[in-house]
């Protein structure tokens, strides 16, 4: 979220002397976006960031994608996917594009490494679980319902709580933020936003680690994960300051936007990304006209696809979805509510669903995974 955050000790100038008690500097990193035109941050390190004692190639992370099929729709059940791994090695890659990625990932084991996603922004959405998300900018913690904002760069970890752990992961080739509409021309959140400032959680504990050892930081760029192996603890920050670090924005936190008749998708839209939109359906009012429908009317996804993972609750346009479900409504065709849904909607005070949506503008490809998990009725769900 960009505004102005800073912790820990920084000096009084940028680019200038900055010493430790014995005399020597500290290391300034300039953090930012889009060269030195967009947003960033100044980090000051106990060792220069670029001290790196050893490099090696992990893996390919592109996932494998399905061999080309009738366009149509899906319903993946994904609450059957594996619970394994770690936050990042855990992760089932099921739907992918040139400019997003979703996977799920229920890992069961700690993270013994560090991780930094050098391709784009990444958003992990706690469906289950808390602990404590540490990173380069300092701690924060998290519970089911947030959405964690990881800027590109930003190196890593989770440290897990005992419990059940899942997350719903969106990897982007760009920038993730909240919708322009939503803000002034100095980035600020007007009073039409569905959430605003106070909602937003910043890093607020900054530790400095001084370790010396082996630590490494696994770093996606490129298509693949290559492993780099320092000789000191890469938490080495002792003060920052800048528009450019992650943040937490909690869904119970998004106020619903309703009307006297059915509102179009776009008044759910939490964030933005490069060719997509995510947005959160939460328990809300239905509509108040006297003859209002509150079941959605059935609509033509021209030039997007509609992606809806299924958090918690009664998702009333829909039959035999659970939760942890997701559904992939695909651009061409048309979709709207099942059977009996829009009837059953009629009079209806309101809803307490709580979903995620990703629209995208770009054709989304299903992976070898996601096959796996798919339930092959679902494309004739809506025949009477």
């Amino acid at each position: 979220m960009p505004f102005y955050h800073r912790l820990g000790k920084i000096p009084h100038k940028r680019h200038t002397q900055f010493r430790k008690e014995d005399g020597s500097l500290f290391r300034e990193e300039v953090m930012g976006t889009k060269g030195f035109s967009g947003i960033q941050s100044i980090l000051y390190h106990h060792h220069p960031p670029t001290q790196v004692s050893q490099v090696k190639t992990i893996r390919n992370w592109r996932p494998e994608l399905e061999e080309r099929e009738a366009n149509r729709y899906r319903h993946l059940l994904a609450a059957d996917l594996p619970k394994q791994g770690d936050l990042i090695d855990g992760r089932v890659h099921l739907l992918v594009n040139e400019d997003v990625a979703i996977a799920l990932v229920c890992p069961t084991e700690p993270m013994e490494y560090f991780f930094r996603n050098s391709d784009g922004d990444e958003v992990l959405f706690v469906h289950e679980g808390t602990g404590e998300f540490q990173s380069v900018f300092g701690s924060m913690s998290y519970r089911p319902g947030d959405y964690i904002v990881i800027p590109v760069g930003t190196t890593y970890r989770l440290k897990m709580d005992e419990g059940p752990q899942k997350f719903l992961v969106i990897e982007s080739s760009g920038e993730i933020t909240p919708p322009k509409r939503y803000r002034n021309e100095f980035g600020q959140l007007m009073e039409h936003s569905p959430y605003c400032e106070r909602d937003i959680r910043v890093p607020e504990t900054l530790d400095t680690f001084l370790e010396d050892g082996a630590f490494e930081i696994r770093v996606k760029a490129h298509g693949q994960l290559d492993a780099y192996t320092y000789n000191f603890h890469p938490f080495d920050v002792v003060g920052w300051d800048g528009y450019l670090y992650p943040w937490i924005f909690n869904v119970e936190d998004f106020e619903p936007i309703t009307g006297r008749i059915h509102q179009p998708p776009p008044v759910h839209q939490t964030f933005s990304g490069p060719n997509f939109v995510v947005c959160s359906f939460v328990p809300r009012l239905y509509d108040y006209h006297p003859e209002a429908i509150p079941a959605p009317y059935w609509h033509s996804n021209v030039n997007s696809d509609e992606v809806l993972y299924y958090v918690k609750g009664n998702f009333m346009s829909r039959k035999g979805v659970r939760e942890g479900s997701i559904t992939l409504h695909p651009s061409g065709l048309p979709h709207g509510p099942h059977p009996g849904k829009v009837e059953a909607s009629i009079g209806k005070q309101g809803t307490e669903e709580l979903a995620v949506m990703i629209d995208t503008f770009r054709p989304l490809h299903v992976t070898k995974a996601a096959k796996e998990v798919e339930d092959p009725d679902y494309t004739y769900s809506w025949l009477p």
